[in-house]
């Protein structure tokens, strides 16, 4: 007994230990915050570079520029509920046309300046996110996303043919010289003068300026998601997609963070689909197709789900292919292929036709094929093999644990 007593340390003992454990944790969180201000800073400059950087590839022009921006801050909206949760949502596209519209409205009805606008487009998104998110969110796995695919469709169908005197139908929402813009109006502008173009405080969105105030706002969404990553909050939706059941069990209502998740990443697509209306001022119900939402899936899962930069990299190439690939003919091939003897040139023409133009998504379903099989977390995970190659380390980091990402919740 007297022995027993004699090994029980007392609280004096104990605390050189709990220094020992605080002095780790706060040398941890330093490291860390040190690691994501450098992640930050280099992907900024990537970001505002790229005009210079992506110019070898014939990637320079504003408009693909844009397009790169664009996508990426929905992809990584729609990465803060797959890839933290697990929840595949088919339905992520009826927010980005929801945000269009928005966004569209706002330049008819009050200026022409995109800051109400983008400030409408999110607001929209969340307020429709929270109201299917609510519904949806009563079932996971497949059925969730049966559910936001279905909610998808209708809001398809319902900009297409139903709300018309809202949409325009299938002409699409556009700007007229009708249109009252009543803080321009009272601005002194006069709003039918000419059909004014959208503008940051007099600055016109077209062209590289359109293109760097994408750029800006996708690198503070960029910010935005790693502190979710980094936060509480961002731990509690990696925990429900390790094991949902567990937390459940344990006294935790995961659905108010589901929730959450749910509308913080309808809010990203509503940004994106204000800042299409803004680089181009037009809203289309071709936007809420369930084929844009399967779009942004394949931006995901092909960039690496549950990563930082993953989706940013998918986006990127999807559009980047869809670019040169699409722009591929007949006649281009033959040019390509001038250096062949007649008859190998043809055949060349012959098979490689298919997977370019019209049929390019030939080539990118060959290509996520490709990268499912070979590299299911994504590109992220063959940068990280490439790089534990050259370290010689066969760790993973936390924030960008390939095949683990795509396991759907339970």
């Amino acid at each position: 007994m007297s022995q027993n007593l004699g090994k029980i340390r007392s609280p004096l003992d104990m605390e050189p230990l709990a220094i020992e454990v605080h002095d780790v944790e706060s040398a941890s969180r330093s490291r860390s915050a040190r690691n994501d201000l450098i992640l930050i800073c280099v992907f900024s400059a990537v970001v505002l570079a790229s005009p210079w950087l992506l110019a070898p590839f014939g990637a320079a022009y504003p408009d693909l520029l844009q397009r790169f921006c664009i996508f990426g801050i929905f992809a990584i909206g729609f990465n803060i509920m797959f890839g933290l949760t697990g929840y595949l949502s088919f339905g992520h596209a009826a927010f980005l046309g929801i945000g269009s519209y928005a966004a569209v409205w706002s330049f008819k009805l009050l200026t022409m300046n995109v800051i109400p606008a983008v400030m409408f487009g999110v607001l929209c998104a969340g307020l429709f996110s929270a109201l299917i998110g609510y519904v949806c969110l009563r079932r996971a796995g497949i059925y969730f996303s049966i559910l936001t695919l279905a909610f998808a469709q209708m809001s398809y169908n319902l900009a297409y043919s139903v709300l018309t005197p809202i949409t325009n139908g299938e002409t699409g929402l556009q700007l007229t010289l009708n249109d009252s813009r009543v803080l321009d109006a009272a601005s002194g502008i006069d709003p039918t003068s000419s059909l004014p173009v959208t503008n940051l405080f007099g600055m016109k969105m077209s062209g590289y300026p359109g293109f760097y105030l994408c750029a800006i706002v996708l690198i503070i969404s960029f910010y935005i998601s790693i502190r979710i990553f980094r936060s509480p909050f961002g731990m509690m939706l990696r925990g429900i997609k390790t094991n949902q059941n567990r937390m459940s069990y344990t006294g935790i209502n995961t659905r108010p963070y589901l929730l959450a998740a749910f509308v913080v990443s309808g809010m990203y697509a509503g940004l994106a689909g204000s800042l299409m209306a803004v680089t181009d001022p037009l809203a289309g119900a071709e936007r809420m197709q369930w084929t844009a939402s399967g779009e942004v899936v394949l931006m995901t899962i092909l960039g690496g789900a549950g990563t930082l930069l993953g989706p940013v990299l998918g986006a990127g190439v999807i559009k980047y292919f869809e670019n040169i690939f699409s722009s591929f003919n007949a006649q281009t091939l033959h040019s390509a292929f001038s250096f062949l003897p007649d008859g190998l040139a043809e055949f060349m023409v012959t098979i490689t036709h298919p997977f370019v133009g019209e049929g390019w998504h030939l080539t990118l379903g060959v290509l996520f094929m490709l990268i499912v099989i070979f590299l299911p977390g994504g590109l992220m995970e063959g940068a990280q093999r490439i790089g534990n190659m050259f370290s010689g380390s066969g760790g993973k980091s936390e924030a960008e644990s390939p095949a683990e990402q795509t396991k759907p919740a339970e």
